[in-house]
């Protein structure tokens, strides 16, 4: 308690410094059309502000990710409105998207992003988070929405190096660097580094990650650039999965300290290299063209063990595990012409665009076999800590065992091609009035080879299926847009991760899913603006089974919500971000039954966060985030609390180029539980944690 009265005492002297060049950066971004600013989104791929979007959004920039001390997705996920966090079983990131939970609707640049594991932010320009169906330009997938992250690219006319070293209350750290520097008057170089070391309040918990971006930038002509980047990414960690719930279906908060986990074999291993090239040619002053290949290379495992039973009344709780192995290649090729012209008295921005992906997926899972049991499956005292020590242990009975990964669950070998066109029109038909109309052809064609000794076989199939969008926006004044759209997206049965086409699931067509919205963007003073918007989607999404958390079902789902968003200054001291969200879903069953609801869909959920610069060197923070409560299962037997976190900052800019900043997450030491990913694994939300950085430039 000294402590955290000491660190908020603190937090009135000290303060965040932003690099000492970022007003410049934007203004640079902003000059030479790259459409990278708070303004406009690059995820769109065209040149439209985002007031002419029809369509909700929100964009994380670099300077906000840095001054909020953000330092991973969820963190943003908690201040964006129509999203809310999953559990992601403790090693990636899960984000459920109006009621769609989803861990392969990531990309970075545009491009496809789908292994599972935690994204790192040193080397993000900004994030955008689309909501609704978004096959139009990202194809299958993106059923409630897509994540794209913005990388930083090298910057011709800059010499700059910044850097960022954090430390928080629990002895975690992290050190980031950014250093850009010319190499001639048309080439530059950018180097991104960073290395954390991962520590939280939980028992067994550690890990580190480290990354590494270097990227060029070459103009060839007034006309012609080329950028290219290389990242090297290894992240390594502790896996928790959380704790059971009890008779009333809710988390034992009498096991909130217990780790079900072995020490020894809980753990994710990250190694990814992953190259980007992009080529950008102006054509005319009307047409431009974009040509960029993206290949990622992964290993990724990751070993647990987990709740899967729970008895409150004897206090015996039955632990699951198992270990996984995926190495993965991707290969993109995309391809778009933007053209801008007149007919008649109708102007058009017009995309036209074609993707090719192909994706080798080899991944595998292994089962223990306890020696008591000769099952996968075995019964603990719940106690701290429970007794599994790397393969070694004793169960509740008494009864001494040893288990290994020794039972191969599943093994499969993929192979994935997609070729993909697609078109979209805006058109502004007067001052007043726009509409944009469009269409994707996907064709998708996957063979999984099971290698699984016992049942030997390989299946294919091959899916051809077009999404439409389409939305009108009409503008009564140049700051005002009110807009209506309709998209839909699909989504193959073979899942994100590519391993269930096996059995009767080759025989199904893809899943299809359709969004409509109307909503309102004001810009109604400079730098402050208004989103509103209501929305209803019809989707089907794989899921954790109930009784299995080791395996999916197809859920079909209705959700309909508002959403709404007030975010900029108010004064030129204050600024503000204002998120509420409304959720209303119902789970479809395919025989015609409905009433029951989506896992982890809060009725509500509504964030806060204001910036208060006090002077010409001072500034606070202060936020608040409030989920309201949801369903861990589609049972609707177990259930996640609401809470409501507080957080703050304080910053002090000590020179021109050098900044500190503190940062509290959960201010009040509340106890909650933020997410799930089945009925006996409840995350247990950090405690109160401080995290004190110093950020400059030299």
């Amino acid at each position: 308690m000294k402590l955290k009265l000491t660190v908020i005492a603190t937090a009135v002297l000290i303060s965040n410094i932003a690099y000492a060049q970022s007003e410049k950066d934007i203004e640079v971004i902003v000059v030479k059309g790259q459409y990278l600013s708070i303004n406009e989104s690059n995820s769109i791929k065209t040149p439209t502000p985002i007031i002419d979007v029809p369509q909700s959004l929100s964009i994380f920039t670099a300077d906000q990710i840095s001054e909020r001390g953000i330092t991973s997705i969820g963190q943003m996920i908690d201040y964006t409105p129509g999203v809310n966090n999953s559990q992601g079983e403790g090693h990636r990131d899960s984000i459920v998207f109006r009621g769609n939970r989803s861990t392969a609707d990531f990309y970075i640049d545009g491009n496809r992003d789908d292994v599972q594991y935690y994204r790192a932010l040193y080397n993000v320009e900004q994030v955008e988070i689309l909501r609704g169906p978004n096959a139009l330009l990202f194809g299958r997938g993106g059923t409630g929405g897509i994540l794209n992250r913005v990388s930083k690219k090298a910057q011709v006319g800059e010499n700059f190096n910044a850097y960022k070293a954090s430390l928080n209350s629990f002895g975690g750290f992290n050190l980031e660097l950014d250093s850009n520097f010319d190499t001639s008057n048309t080439s530059s170089i950018r180097i991104n580094a960073m290395y954390e070391s991962l520590e939280n309040d939980r028992d067994f918990f550690d890990g580190e990650r480290y990354g590494f971006n270097p990227t060029a930038h070459l103009e060839l002509s007034d006309n012609t650039t080329v950028d290219v980047s290389y990242e090297y990414v290894n992240h390594q960690r502790f896996i928790d999965r959380g704790i059971p719930t009890g008779t009333d279906g809710r988390p034992v908060e009498a096991l909130k300290d217990i780790v079900f986990a072995d020490p020894k074999n809980n753990y994710h291993e990250l190694e990814a290299h992953i190259f980007r090239a992009n080529i950008a040619h102006q054509f005319t002053d009307n047409i431009k063209g974009n040509f960029s290949a993206f290949y990622g290379d992964y290993d990724k495992v990751y070993a647990n063990f987990y709740a899967s039973d729970y008895d409150q009344n004897t206090n015996i709780v039955e632990l699951d595990g198992y270990i996984d192995n995926t190495v993965r290649d991707n290969l993109i090729l995309s391809s778009n012409m933007i053209a801008e012209f007149q007919t008649g008295n109708f102007e058009h921005t017009l995309i036209v665009g074609a993707d090719f992906v192909q994706t080798n997926s080899d991944q595998n899972r292994f089962n223990p076999v306890f020696s008591s049991t000769v099952d996968d499956r075995e019964f603990f005292i719940a106690s701290r800590p429970i007794s599994l020590r790397g393969f070694t242990g004793v169960n509740a009975s008494g009864e001494s065992f040893t288990t290994d990964f020794t039972d191969l669950n599943d093994d499969t070998r993929v192979g994935l091609d997609v070729f993909s066109l697609y078109l979209q029109d805006e058109i502004e038909i007067s001052e007043n009035l726009d509409i944009i109309i469009g269409a994707r052809f996907d064709s998708f064609d996957i063979e999984v080879f099971n290698a699984v000794p016992s049942s030997l076989e390989t299946r294919s199939r091959k899916d051809e299926q077009v999404s439409p969008r389409a939305g009108i926006i009409y503008k009564p004044q140049e700051n005002v847009s009110i807009y209506a759209s309709y998209s839909e997206s699909f989504l193959p049965r073979s899942g994100e991760q590519f391993a269930n086409i096996n059995g009767s699931n080759n025989q199904l067509d893809p899943d299809t899913f359709a969004n409509q919205e109307i909503g309102i963007k004001w810009d109604f003073a400079d730098g402050l603006s208004l989103t509103a918007a209501l929305f209803e989607n019809e989707q089907s999404s794989p899921q954790v089974a109930d009784n299995d958390p080791s395996t999916l079902d197809i859920i079909d789902s209705e959700i309909s919500g508002f959403e709404l968003q007030l975010a900029g200054q108010v004064t030129d001291a204050w600024s503000v971000s204002f998120n509420y969200s409304t959720l209303d879903g119902e789970i479809v069953d395919r025989n015609g039954g409905t009433g029951r609801s989506p896992r982890e869909v809060p009725e509500s959920n509504i964030s806060i966060w204001n910036t208060y610069q006090i002077n010409d060197v001072m500034g606070l923070g202060l936020g608040a985030t409030y989920q309201d409560e949801s369903f861990i299962d589609n049972s609707n037997t177990a259930i996640l609390p609401s809470y409501t976190r507080v957080d703050a900052s304080a910053y002090y800019d000590v020179s021109d180029t050098m900044r500190i900043q503190l940062n509290v997450e959960n201010l009040t030491d509340r106890l909650y539980y933020p997410n799930s990913h089945s009925t006996h694994q409840a995350t247990v939300a950090a405690p109160f944690n401080a995290r004190l950085s110093i950020i400059g430039a030299f």
